[in-house]
């Protein structure tokens, strides 16, 4: 009697109809998706967050939360795994993670810029060259290990291609975001790394096309030559075409519009049209999507719109699917007994060594220091989402077994976590760029020495004051008298997005104090080269890419090696229309405070009203009012050190205004002002200071000095509000003295200090830009520290 063949499962419904109605919902295709894609947000960011304090990427958290959710852990349960993930539901959680990956190597093919790939220099080129081609011999020769134990028989030519490009991947994405984490973007170690690895991704797609060609179900070779000629068919077809369509689409996309909804569209149905066609041809779905990625014009608003569109829903809701789908197809437990353990060390040496011996050979030989070629060969053998790509395709096209999987799998992991640690112990910059100076204020003996400014910002909106602040202090040295370093903070978020502008920022040449190279059209390098060729100030434009958390080591890092006797941060509040400031990002304040705190020079906080106008005010057309209020101390006296070379400037009138205590009540005063943090030897350095300045402003017409002896706050307030019409104030941000004693200190942001409070606050009415200016010491007072502190615990009391 013939046995009956078994029966199929049904396919799954979208939806049920309920629990009150006898469904169960994990039986519908929907509500077990949502239960798959909750479970697989929740573990990965759980466990991100525990692998953080090792400074992991999120990828291995994802690959690790894959391998826990499949059978290697809580798939052990029979229950759990016919309950979460039966097998009739792994056809849409693949297809949801495949559509999800398509979208992500659309994003990958848009980081990657062909006009880099051709300025990478020949170091980089026999680098990446080395660090390709002798992990895929080893990984060649290591198949043969595995074919005669784990892996019998399967295809000789795609096992042999498969394992050689697993082992000579380097993941161009993971390893831009261990660089930034590390700081390392800036050095000669992460710019040869970043154009290395870039070259190593383009190899490694056009070497898995091959394997997939190769491990086609067909017997005749030449369907393998049809697939890779049709692919190169396409990939041909897609260079001519696509190019000036996108550009034609980028060309009608404005800065500062909002970019066309249509061109979106149809650029994601063109991502589509060409994953199927890639499908179609057999080498893949995402290669289509990933040499559309590529073609994308970079410049310009069009790639942005793109990103923000598609990398949220993308990188945070549907590529964890990938990793759990494949964790599912990954079952430790298979690798047993002192053979299957035995196979793994070998594929994790020869994946190490082919990878770290061969950059690290060829780095010596193009005489790189030898610490530093270590650590690029570590870099290198940085693994990530592409490495999963391969393997999953060779597990899906019969070439991987079960065992040779999870033991690919594993290597992939191992190798990328040890990256970081094993980094920060054998290299660190940091060490090398701390330098001892002398001129850490601006307040010096000599004043005719080079001051040199660490001007920062955030966006683009703060240049034209930042320009114009820069076009008064020059004074009127010549060009050697003040060199400036404009710094652009840019925040390194969790985001695919922010690879791409690691890589915009890389045009400017990397490590980015570095002007060798050609500048791209960022309007940023743009704006401060056309005011350095107009001005008598030497400019640097710079870059620091770091999350927000570490941001201010970045500053006080360049500050330190570029010896600068002033930062100068913009206020974290900007001005709205009526008048009033808002908090732009309250995480910059923080950044702001840090730096006040640990700074190893001079910092000055812009409040910027738009000093000069929106754009940039030339040399023989300024006509600035600057006013700066005196009270007395450290703080002030650097403030008037700074003012007194901005009245240098042939266009700016300088306003000196001491307030003084008046005489009938300033023996009451006194013992108000002991407990205060006014020393005795400050009195006499104020003298010195303003006699200094009484002397000047004999010889120079621009200067104005008055005194104005006030009784109580009242008449403080008026004599600073008497004041306001100027374009710039100038003032300490912790002011010593009696007057100042009699004011009252509690203020919202303790950064700026009680004056600048005041003249931020809504009953001061002005339109002057404030520049709160503390001066360098050993040790900051306690008043300074403390209020600080204080700030920090009630920023923390208003976010509870």
């Amino acid at each position: 009697m013939a046995t009956p063949a078994p029966k199929c499962p049904k396919p799954m419904k979208a939806t049920s109809n309920g629990v009150f109605q006898g469904d169960d919902p994990l039986d519908y295709a929907l509500p077990l998706a949502i239960v798959q894609i909750c479970l697989v947000l929740v573990l990965t960011r759980v466990l991100a967050y525990v692998l953080r304090p090792l400074r992991q990427p999120r990828v291995v958290a994802e690959i690790i939360g894959g391998i826990l959710l499949g059978p290697s852990a809580l798939g052990r349960s029979e229950k759990y795994l016919h309950t979460i993930f039966p097998p009739k539901s792994l056809t849409v959680l693949d297809t949801l993670a495949n559509l999800g990956l398509l979208f992500f190597l659309f994003l990958v093919g848009l980081e990657l810029d062909p006009k880099s790939l051709r300025r990478t220099g020949k170091k980089a080129l026999c680098i990446a060259g080395a660090g390709i081609t002798v992990p895929f011999l080893l990984g060649i020769g290591t198949s043969f290990a595995l074919r005669a134990t784990i892996s019998q028989g399967v295809k000789q030519a795609p096992f042999l291609v498969f394992m050689g490009v697993a082992l000579s991947i380097t993941a161009f994405p993971v390893l831009a975001r261990i660089l930034a984490e590390l700081k390392l973007l800036t050095t000669d170690v992460g710019r040869m790394a970043m154009s290395a690895a870039a070259v190593n991704d383009v190899a490694a797609w056009i070497l898995l096309a091959l394997a997939i060609a190769l491990s086609g179900s067909g017997s005749s070779p030449l369907v393998s030559l049809w697939v890779l000629l049709s692919g190169a068919g396409f990939v041909a077809l897609c260079i001519f075409v696509g190019p000036p369509i996108f550009k034609w689409m980028a060309g009608r996309c404005s800065d500062g519009e909002h970019v066309d909804e249509i061109y979106v569209c149809a650029t994601l149905a063109a991502v589509l049209a060409a994953g199927f066609v890639t499908d179609t041809i057999g080498i893949h779905a995402l290669f289509g999507a990933f040499v559309l990625g590529v073609l994308v014009p970079k410049e310009g608003p069009f790639a942005g719109a793109l990103v923000e569109k598609v990398e949220d829903l993308v990188s945070g809701l549907f590529l964890p699917l990938y990793f759990v789908s494949s964790g599912l197809k990954t079952n430790v437990a298979t690798i047993q007994g002192a053979q299957s353990w035995g196979l793994l060390v070998l594929v994790i040496f020869t994946s190490c060594v082919g990878k770290i011996v061969g950059t690290v050979v060829v780095s010596l030989l193009c005489k790189m220091p030898i610490q530093e070629a270590v650590t690029l060969g570590f870099l290198m053998n940085t693994k990530g989402l592409v490495e999963l790509i391969v393997l999953n395709i060779g597990k899906d096209r019969g070439v991987l077994n079960d065992q040779t999987f999870a033991i690919m799998v594993l290597m992939a992991l191992f190798t990328t976590f040890i990256t970081t640690p094993i980094v920060i112990s054998i290299y660190k910059p940091a060490k090398l760029a701390v330098t001892k100076y002398k001129h850490r204020t601006i307040e010096r003996k000599d004043a005719s020495k080079q001051v040199r400014l660490l001007s920062c910002f955030h966006s683009t909106k703060n240049i034209p004051t930042l320009i114009n602040l820069i076009e008064v202090s020059r004074g009127t040295q010549k060009k050697e008298g003040l060199r400036v370093y404009a710094m652009h903070l840019m925040e390194l978020s969790e985001r695919p997005s922010a690879i791409l502008m690691v890589n915009k920022a890389k045009k400017n040449g990397l490590p980015f104090w570095n002007k060798e190279e050609a500048s791209d059209s960022n309007q940023v390098v743009v704006a401060f080269e056309t005011f350095e060729q107009l001005s008598q100030v030497s400019i640097r434009p710079t870059t620091a890419i770091s999350p927000m958390s570490t941001m201010h080591e970045d500053i006080i890092t360049s500050a330190e090696t570029k010896r600068v006797a002033m930062i100068i941060l913009p206020f974290h509040k900007h001005q709205r229309l009526d008048g009033h400031f808002e908090t732009t990002r309250n995480d910059l304040r923080n950044v702001n405070r840090k730096v006040l705190q640990q700074a190893p020079c001079s910092v000055g906080i812009l409040v910027d009203r738009g000093l000069g106008g929106a754009s940039h005010v030339s040399a023989s057309n300024v006509d600035f009012t600057i006013t700066i209020l005196f009270f007395g101390g450290h703080d002030d006296r650097e403030a008037l050190a700074y003012g007194m070379r901005m009245a240098e400037h042939p266009g700016v009138t300088l306003v000196v205004v001491r307030l003084l205590v008046d005489p009938e009540v300033a023996g009451g005063s006194v013992k108000l002002d002991m407990n205060q943090n006014s020393t005795p030897d400050n009195q006499p350095q104020d003298e010195v200071v303003i006699s200094s300045l009484k002397q000047r402003i004999s010889n120079n017409a621009s200067i104005k000095y008055e005194e104005r002896t006030v009784k109580d706050a009242a008449r403080t307030l008026d004599a600073i509000k008497s004041h306001n019409r100027c374009n710039l104030f100038l003032v300490g941000r912790m002011p010593e003295g009696q007057v100042i004693a009699s004011l009252n200190k509690n203020s919202e942001c303790p950064e700026l200090g009680p004056i600048g409070n005041l003249l931020i606050s809504s009953e001061y009415s002005t339109t002057a830009s404030i520049l709160v200016v503390q001066q360098y010491r050993s040790q900051l007072s306690q008043d300074a520290l403390s209020s600080l502190e204080e700030g920090e615990i009630s920023d923390g009391n208003e976010s509870n």
